[in-house]
């Protein structure tokens, strides 16, 4: 029994170290392979037909012979090379105004065609959620109590408080952006007064890791609560 537990021990601590690699390695070789398969393909057989038609009727090379070499030979990463230049062009075509224009026309023709406009925006929210460089406008990581006194969640700041609040309420409100786990680009929008926050000193993808994880994965001796606050907010509860 001992050398069982041992053995499950150690298998699950390889199994954690290994796993992520792992997993990492084949993310990238199947995106390979579907671009290979999908993409790259086609573009190849395209180069194939570009050399036969400019051979003409000579035909100095076969057909046969360009297949082999373009499509299913060491030639194929042309394919590859060219469908990421091929993204790469796109997306400096899409940065500028007119690209920008032009695409915002291609969506909104998308969102009002039947079926897809049930599926296009949640595929659109995943996708900026994970490629797009400036995803998030949030400034800071805070923690706050919720949903009850007593109860802590970390929430981002995305500003200050709708001016109409902060009128009726007399305090300084932020609006706090709370992810919900496991997926932390859905979650609640609420305003909290400021004097109700501490601030976190984490960064934005620490306390997304965290939340995705549920908790499991923290940024440990990161952690750094903002003092003054801390201890403000400890004298509070105990006044209370």
């Amino acid at each position: 029994m001992g050398i069982m537990r041992h053995f499950k021990r150690y298998f699950l601590h390889g199994l954690a170290v290994l796993l992520p690699t792992i997993l990492t390695i084949w993310i990238f070789i199947w995106g390979y392979n579907f671009i290979q398969n999908n993409i790259s393909i086609w573009i190849n057989r395209g180069i194939v037909q570009l050399i036969m038609f400019f051979q003409g009727d000579e035909q100095q090379v076969t057909k046969e012979v360009l297949y082999k070499f373009w499509v299913t030979g060491s030639g194929s990463l042309a394919g590859f090379i060219l469908a990421l230049v091929a993204v790469c062009i796109v997306g400096a075509m899409l940065a500028n105004v007119a690209g920008k224009t032009l695409w915002r026309l291609i969506e909104n023709f998308i969102l009002r065609a039947p079926f897809i406009k049930d599926v296009y925006p949640y595929i659109k929210q995943i996708t900026d959620f994970l490629l797009t460089e400036h995803r998030f406008s949030f400034s800071r990581v805070v923690a706050f109590e919720y949903p009850r006194k007593g109860s802590w969640a970390l929430g981002l700041v995305t500003g200050n408080g709708l001016a109409k609040v902060c009128e009726h309420t007399g305090k300084e409100m932020l609006t706090i952006f709370l992810p919900t786990s496991p997926t932390p680009f859905t979650g609640f929008v609420m305003m909290v007064p400021k004097n109700d926050t501490i601030d976190v000193k984490i960064s934005i993808e620490e306390a997304l890791r965290f939340t995705i994880s549920g908790g499991v994965i923290t940024p440990g001796t990161n952690i750094e609560l903002d003092k003054d606050s801390a201890l403000a907010k400890a004298e509070e509860t105990k006044e209370k």
